[in-house]
Formats: structure tokens, sequence, C-alpha cells
């Protein structure tokens, strides 16, 4: 059975605990970290690329640049703050590390990204690596395919069928 993962209760700190978690990290508290951390545990815990960041602070009024925008996004994810995910080429997104194994659905015409977790598949991929001699310690899976809005569309129906 196929569900949708929870976007609720995946965060491993709470807003007023971004500081403390920063320093966790072995990472300074400055306000750039605190707002991009902010950003990605809001509520819609979107994957985000460094320019869609970048882009929602500037918007926000915020003075933070492309350039430390990036830099501390690579900084999350040598701290584990976040995961860095190239779903389609050289474009990375990032998402908040919840620390709950997920797997995703992306989207081939407008690059939405849904997670979901299932316990079938999972199991399925220990058996595969058990089989193999392997202790599996991570996976990942990504499922490409178009979402429901774009499946909608008769052009890309063409293109699908």
């Amino acid at each position: 059975m196929v569900t949708q993962a929870s976007r609720k209760g995946h965060i491993p700190w709470e807003i007023s605990q971004e500081s403390d978690e920063l320093r966790r990290a072995g990472l300074k508290v400055t306000l750039p970290r605190l707002k991009i951390l902010r950003m990605l545990a809001g509520r819609d815990r979107e994957h985000l690329a460094a320019e869609e960041v970048y882009q929602r602070l500037h918007a926000e009024g915020e003075d933070i640049g492309l350039a430390t925008v990036y830099r501390v996004l690579t900084q999350f994810a040598e701290a584990g703050i976040v995961i860095r995910h190239h779903f389609d080429g050289d474009r990375a997104v990032f998402e908040l590390n919840s620390g709950i194994q997920h797997d995703h659905l992306v989207c081939v015409e407008c690059g939405r990204v849904e997670e979901f977790k299932d316990r079938v598949i999972q199991q399925r991929q220990a058996d595969v690596a058990a089989v193999a001699g392997y202790e599996l310690m991570s996976h990942s899976l990504i499922l490409y395919g178009c979402c429901p809005d774009c499946a909608q569309n008769p052009k890309q129906r063409d293109r699908l069928f």
C-alpha cells in the first residue's frame, strides 16, 4: 500500500530550536542560515533549488545574495541538515533532512515532487540487498512520470499514449 508521506512531524527540531540545531551541526548561527533554515522548514517543506530559495528570500525583502544561498545550502548538506537531490540532471534541489526514509515521485513536465512511503517497497529492497549479501544502509527510489495536473493536459496526454 502506498501512502503519502506526512509533511508534518518529519523535522527533527522545532522552529524555536533552530539555533541549537545549527550549533549541534557545528555551524555558527548567522542570520542567513536561520532565514534559509526557516524557509526550508516552512509549512510547505518543498524541494527547492538554490535559485528558488534566493528568489523567495528576495521577495520577502531579505538581502541575502545568491552566492550566500549556495554556500549555506552546501554547508547544510555537508552537515546533514538538508539532502541534495538531482532529480532532473544538473539542477540540485534541497529538502530538509527528516531522518525518515521516503521515496519520491517526480513529474517530468512541471518538476513537481511528491514524497511517499511504502513498506512493501522498502521490504523488497531490503530483501534484494540481503540476497546479494549486502547490509542495506540506505536507499533512494525516484519514480518519474506525469503528475495528475500535467496528465490532464491534452497535449501531454498525446505525448504519453
